[in-house]
């Protein structure tokens, strides 16, 4: 377990990448796997992932992110769309659970009508969306660096030209690029806030 905590202080945001390095399609099919077991609301899973593993659409992409240089030279770029139809995972997610005798029917039943109720609020879709994905997207850079990749998230890009270019349903929402790769130069330690000036304790 302490691997952990030197993968969670080791990882930077790197944005100079060697572009000729590939990342094979099974490497990044663990990663997304293991970003996949990120906890959600329900267990949900809010998210989808779309993956730029090859130049030619990566230089489709540069224009939607404002022409920086990372999206290009990365060795891949994961965008992070997250789910504003969650509920619909309902039954794919709780059935193998009865299936199994993990769950019963009753008690799928009463998680449904939460589930409705909270998705039947006009805020609440895009803000599961965002929450949720976001957990899955903070998961997938940290196993990947545990397999010795380097990652940056980005927000600078256009989602609705994103959505356009590469036809992406209306059900997901864009909400961060994330490049992968090699680094050709080590990026910088960035330094911190003292966290005990973030820290308020309730009484």
């Amino acid at each position: 377990m302490d691997n952990f905590f030197q993968i969670v202080d080791e990882r930077r945001s790197t944005k100079v990448y060697d572009p000729h390095v590939e990342i094979p399609r099974e490497e990044l099919v663990s990663l997304l796997e293991s970003a996949g077991k990120a906890p959600s609301a329900w267990n949900l899973q809010q998210w989808k992932f779309l993956v730029f593993d090859h130049k030619e659409v990566q230089e489709r992409l540069l224009p939607i992110a404002y022409h920086q240089q990372q999206v290009h030279d990365a060795s891949a770029v994961v965008a992070i769309l997250g789910d504003l139809e969650a509920d619909k995972n309902i039954d794919p997610v709780f059935d193998p659970a009865i299936e199994k005798g993990e769950m019963t029917a009753e008690i799928k039943e009463i998680l449904k009508k939460q589930i409705e109720g909270a998705y039947s609020r006009e805020e609440y879709p895009r803000d599961a969306a965002f929450s949720n994905a976001s957990l899955a997207a903070m998961q997938f850079m940290l196993a990947a660096k545990a397999k010795g990749w380097d990652t940056c998230p980005i927000g600078g890009f256009n989602p609705a030209a994103l959505i356009s270019e590469f036809n992406v349903s209306q059900r997901y929402l864009p909400i961060m690029l994330i490049t992968i790769g090699k680094p050709l130069q080590k990026a910088r330690k960035t330094d911190r806030l003292d966290i005990r000036n973030l820290i308020d304790w309730a009484e």
